[in-house]
């Protein structure tokens, strides 16, 4: 008789024990002569040798599986434990799975694009209206970066532009204040990371979320760094992120053209940072459009509708000046 102790690493517990404990009593059940228990993501068998090896083997084979797709289903179990050959590789274009097993992907053109340019490039930018996918796709491409190890960790960044509110008059501590510049983050990120994992994550700051203003000063190594909605930086602050890229890094700079909510007086940083860095060797751009928009088909209209008042407006101005 041994004793082991198995840690499942890096993935969400829950979903390796199953609804109620499901997966666990169906494991139990396949190995008689182990004395199996499973307290967090520790656990815990005692018994026979030589169904031992065989238990941890197919146990680090569940946890890769969880690992590489988010999710276990009983007929991954049986796969496993008989032996029978499983989908072990992610499907082509696939880059991450969702927490509810769905796969994301590439679902446009430009979409693709912007993919291609990451594994290109050392720095991209991908420029597009709302519901196109760019910050979802860039934190997915971050996430499979730290799961395969190219990244050591995952940095994100926003501009805390007030829009309406004062931050000096919103309630809490400057956390409080700042998260809900933050929030589109916080919400990919918890699509694609088991909640207690990112938690864990966070806290020893594998991944990091901060105002642009927190990465002055720094040198970011061996990360993918994304500034999400440039579009509302300043000059200085885009520089000023740009150069704080370090070795082994790759920066994806996300914005939207349309929701520049500077001062009218103050230019964007995005628009003067692709103008001067256009012929850069080593940098991408992406342009997506509406056709790229990947939520509800309202979404796209609107978008629409907004561009042709904008043209329309811009056109009757240069008459009225003329």
């Amino acid at each position: 008789m041994i004793e082991k102790h198995l840690v499942l690493e890096d993935i969400d517990p829950v979903i390796f024990y199953g609804v109620g404990n499901g997966h666990l009593q169906m494991i139990r059940s396949l190995y008689p002569k182990l004395r199996i228990v499973a307290r967090d993501n520790v656990i815990r068998v005692l018994g026979d040798e030589e169904q031992m090896s065989s238990f941890e083997e197919n146990v680090e084979k569940m946890r890769q599986h969880v690992l590489r797709f988010n999710s276990l289903k009983e007929e991954d179990i049986l796969d496993i434990i008989k032996g029978k050959r499983t989908k072990d590789d992610i499907p082509e274009g696939v880059i991450v799975f969702s927490m509810s097993g769905r796969p994301i992907k590439p679902r446009s053109e430009n979409q693709q694009r912007l993919v291609e340019a990451y594994n290109n490039h050392d720095m991209v930018f991908a420029v597009g209206p709302a519901g196109t996918g760019k910050t979802y796709l860039s934190i997915a491409l971050a996430v499979k970066a730290l799961k395969e190890k190219t990244a050591k960790k995952i940095i994100l960044s926003r501009p805390a532009v007030e829009a309406g509110e004062k931050l000096g008059f919103l309630p809490g501590d400057m956390k409080d204040k700042i998260d809900p510049y933050l929030q589109p983050l916080y919400d990919a990120l918890e699509d694609m990371i088991p909640q207690v994992k990112l938690q864990d994550m966070m806290e020893k700051h594998v991944i990091q979320i901060a105002p642009l203003a927190f990465m002055r000063g720094r040198t970011l190594n061996d990360a993918v760094v994304i500034l999400d909605e440039a579009q509302n930086t300043t000059p200085a602050q885009i520089r000023m992120f740009l150069t704080r890229m370090g070795w082994n890094t790759k920066m994806i700079i996300t914005g939207d053209m349309t929701q520049i909510d500077l001062p009218h007086s103050q230019k964007s940083g995005l628009i003067e940072a692709l103008h001067i860095l256009n012929n850069v060797e080593g940098i991408g751009v992406v342009n997506l459009d509406s056709r790229d928009i990947v939520r509800h088909k309202l979404v796209t209209r609107i978008v629409n509708a907004y561009e042709n008042f904008d043209k329309e407006r811009n056109s009757n101005e240069s008459i009225n000046k003329d």
